[in-house]
């Protein structure tokens, strides 16, 4: 019996000494039922204090968030999952090999990100019409502003993602499918800004989807494009989208030197 528990702990100690050693492990433990309460608590705060006017209105908010946000998530998915795919299969070194450039790759990963999203999210918007009665072609030509947005929101999202896999290589993985839901506390996918407290508004405030969702809500309510809250989400997106550029610049380089391409994923 004693050397039968020796066994079973050194097992245990093992994936102890995994968690220890790594902070996304780590954090992935309490991630889900905190990001859960966070979402799910704004949301519940939003209906109670009356905030929406008709229950009409905040089923088509609750609906129209819920696939909005559904682009950003496949768009970072799309360019992450397909780049791990490299990793899982031991490509990554052969790749660069080849006269590929870091930035061909990446166009090719926003290509696959494209053709994974619309595919994802074409059944979605098809079943939103006939189980719920909403038409997400309601949003007009403004649809088409708040999905290259939510896109450009994705792309630059998995762009840090990436970094963080050329800098600390498996134990990162867990990221590529938490990093963007955990922002959705502070994207004010389901209600306004003015739901959070004063100290979290600057965080929702510098991300571009708050101004998004804003400018959804507004095309809900009132029929009416709200082009500068538009307007300030593409100067966001730019400014992110540059930051990560060069953030997955550096760390490329880095893992290029110390030879992170091929080992990465060992």
């Amino acid at each position: 019996m004693i050397a039968a528990l020796r066994r079973i702990w050194g097992l245990m100690y093992r994936h102890f000494c995994l968690y220890r050693r790594s902070w996304p492990r780590l954090l992935e433990l309490a991630y889900w039922p905190t990001l859960e309460l966070l979402i799910w608590g704004f949301t519940a705060k939003f209906v109670v204090q009356g905030h929406a006017d008709l229950p009409v209105r905040a089923a088509g908010a609750l609906i129209g968030g819920v696939l909005l946000w559904e682009v950003a998530l496949r768009a970072q998915m799309g360019v992450t999952i397909s780049f791990l795919e490299e990793i899982w299969s031991r490509n990554l070194g052969h790749v660069f090999v080849s006269p590929l450039r870091p930035r061909e790759m990446v166009f090719a990963l926003l290509g696959v990100s494209v053709m994974r999203s619309l595919a994802g999210l074409a059944p979605a918007a098809v079943i939103a019409f006939l189980l719920y009665d909403f038409n997400v072609f309601t949003f007009g030509p403004a649809l088409i502003l708040f999905m290259l947005n939510l896109f450009l929101m994705g792309w630059w999202l998995a762009l840090g993602v990436i970094s963080l896999l050329f800098r600390y290589g498996a134990s990162a993985e867990a990221l590529a499918w938490t990093l963007a839901f955990g922002l959705t506390p502070v994207a004010c996918v389901f209600y306004p800004a003015s739901i959070l407290p004063g100290w979290l508004r600057p965080v929702a405030d510098a991300l571009p989807a708050a101004h998004i969702f804003t400018g959804m809500r507004s095309a809900l309510y009132r029929h009416v494009t709200d082009f500068s809250q538009l307007g300030i989400a593409f100067g966001l997106n730019g400014i992110w989208m540059a930051a990560a550029a060069m953030i997955f610049a550096a760390q490329f380089r880095a893992a290029r030197r110390n030879g992170a391409l091929v080992t990465i994923g060992e």
